[in-house]
């Protein structure tokens, strides 16, 4: 198994969770061995069976080389899909954050980050913006064992410079 009880563990799409247990459950007639994990900070409780742990995209929680890398993603200035339809971008934004890697979702705030400087970002863009970042504050404050508070600060800083027309 990759995971015991007491990890953290980091869900595609809701973020980070702790295994809270390992449990064996008859399901369909089969007997499957399942993660029980607790969602942090919201309580919602997931059962993954371990046999599908790569197929649902559950990963361990990144590591310091991997940090950095995110910090670099974040600082990348990139035209951000300015020139594509709202929705175009949108259905891109959901298939990144889907993926469960921390980088796509690092692209998905920084590009939206940019672009609202920009032009007017739709409801469902000010939305994903929102997830993008939580997702990101989650994991970052796991991985560098930091107050919520602090990476918030951090990200917001790096994005407090830009102005219109500022990506390049």
């Amino acid at each position: 198994m990759l995971f015991k009880i007491g990890d953290r563990a980091v869900y595609p799409g809701q973020g980070v969770a702790e295994i809270t247990a390992i449990e064996s459950k008859e399901i369909a007639g089969n007997t499957e061995i399942l993660y029980m994990l607790r969602v942090v900070n919201t309580n919602r409780k997931i059962m993954i069976p371990v046999s599908k742990v790569g197929s649902v995209g559950l990963r361990k929680v990144i590591g310091n080389s991997e940090v950095e890398r995110i910090y670099r993603v974040l600082k990348e200035r990139t035209s951000g899909g300015a020139n594509v339809t709202w929705n175009r971008r949108y259905r891109g934004y959901v298939e990144k954050i889907n993926t469960g890697s921390i980088f796509d979702v690092a692209e998905v705030m920084r590009d939206l980050s940019v672009l609202k400087y920009t032009k007017a970002l739709s409801f469902g863009e000010r939305k994903m913006l929102d997830q993008a970042r939580t997702l990101l504050i989650k994991e970052l404050s796991v991985a560098r064992a930091q107050e919520e508070d602090d990476v918030a600060v951090e990200l917001d800083a790096i994005f407090a410079e830009i102005k219109p027309g500022a990506a390049a």
